[in-house]
């Protein structure tokens, strides 16, 4: 019965993104050898999160309060909205605490080999939010993938209609980046956002 405990708990630390079978392995031992400092806190941790944080009904944002923070606090202009894929590409761009507005989790992009169309994002509540008369801007922070530059031209069409400013992030060689080690699709976009010195 212990076995199948153990194996109940690799196949679920396998499923975590970027952790592999012997991976999960080497977890759960971990966790099992320390069951009072780590494994026991971990699990009542994990229940707390999954009671207490809830996705924000405005900007998709995980939070304990709904709406989140930063979608409330004062302090946030809310004239200007950060669209960005994920919650992951929420937090990257607050560690660097340089934005400070408000944001928009699309929840993925648009994909046709993953069958992921534009109801199954949260478009429709950001064509309604920027329609709102305070937005003045929508900055597109898709990530410089196939995906995310089809899923940021689709927002263009659909925002088009609305009156706000529409800015993409900038695109291209990364500061100390050496030409050798880019990608076509990088060099291109550095190429074509070319600015004047």
């Amino acid at each position: 019965m212990a076995q199948d405990s153990i194996d109940a708990l690799v196949k679920l630390l396998s499923r975590l993104p970027g952790v592999g079978g012997r991976s999960a392995r080497r977890m759960a031992l971990q966790l099992l050898g320390k069951r009072e400092s780590l494994m026991r806190p971990l699990a009542m941790q994990l229940l707390e999160t999954a009671e207490r944080v809830k996705e924000c009904p405005q900007c998709g944002n995980w939070d304990e309060s709904s709406p989140c923070r930063i979608c409330t606090d004062a302090k946030r202009d809310s004239g200007v909205i950060c669209v960005v894929e994920d919650v992951a590409d929420l937090w990257a761009m607050e560690r660097g605490h340089l934005f400070k507005g408000q944001y928009h989790v699309l929840g993925g992009t648009l994909s046709v080999m993953d069958g992921r169309k534009p109801d199954d994002l949260r478009i429709a509540p950001l064509i309604q939010r920027a329609a709102s008369e305070q937005v003045r801007e929508i900055i597109l922070a898709t990530n410089a993938t196939v995906e995310g530059q089809t899923t940021a031209h689709y927002l263009m069409d659909r925002l088009a209609e609305c009156n706000v400013t529409i800015t993409q992030l900038a695109q291209g060689i990364p500061l100390g980046g050496e030409l050798d080690y880019l990608d076509e699709g990088t060099l291109g976009a550095a190429l074509r956002q070319r600015q004047k010195v």
